[in-house]
């Protein structure tokens, strides 16, 4: 691998999110089911930016600031969050009740992993179980949306802003559920297989934002809830 190539892999959760959000510039009038998702962009930017920068320079870094590992801890959470919130906005006929259960069930487990199974505030610690866990009920989300979408019996399925979201998402969390569930232990196994992995899960990342770039033009054809 170049290493231009691998540079700009190795950034890519950087300036992939800055891709929607500088067309976003252009486009400002969205549908307010897009905030969470716009919410997210901006926190995964700062998260991310800081998350780079520490493992880039660490050596120059106090010990105690040397693991971005808590940030992708954090950054796992903010990304639940603003996605079951993004779900939660979409007005869609079937699955209400579910879509607001989902995310107070998985806090709740989220909240008992991190008490007794896993240690939070452990800088060294990254935790595949919040990942992949995360990865699992977002595809949940997914499924639930097509689902819908197949019992409202929508014509184009594909013309909304929300459609290009859930499917960039899903192609992310799909991804990914395996690579969040094995990369962790697969870091003291094998170093650079673990590298690798971690690409895979950059290259899926730049998908979901281009993804969200194509939502934020396309036009809103539907009401959505405040």
């Amino acid at each position: 691998m170049g290493k231009f190539f691998k540079f700009l892999l190795d950034w890519s959760e950087v300036w992939a999110p800055l891709i929607p959000l500088v067309f976003l510039l252009f486009q400002k009038n969205q549908p307010r089911f897009l905030k969470p998702v716009i919410l997210y962009l901006v926190a995964a930017f700062l998260l991310n930016a800081v998350s780079d920068i520490i493992s880039d320079y660490k050596a120059h870094l106090p010990r105690w600031m040397q693991s971005n590992n808590p940030l992708y801890n954090v950054h796992s959470v903010v990304r639940f969050i603003c996605f079951s919130y993004f779900f939660i906005k979409l007005k869609q006929s079937s699955f209400t009740r579910l879509k607001y259960i989902l995310p107070n069930v998985s806090l709740v487990i989220i909240i008992i992993n991190f008490i007794y199974v896993e240690d939070f505030g452990n800088p060294d610690h990254l935790s595949g179980n919040l990942l992949s866990a995360e990865a699992y009920v977002l595809l949940i989300y997914c499924m639930l949306y097509y689902l819908a979408k197949l019992r409202d019996e929508v014509d184009d399925i594909a013309s909304g802003a929300d459609f290009w979201i859930v499917t960039g998402l899903s192609i992310y969390v799909v991804v990914n559920f395996f690579v969040f569930l094995f990369y962790v232990p697969m870091i003291n196994q094998d170093g650079k297989l673990a590298d690798n992995m971690w690409n895979v899960h950059n290259i899926a990342y730049i998908i979901l934002c281009i993804f969200i770039t194509k939502a934020i033009y396309e036009p809103a054809r539907h009401q959505y809830t405040i």
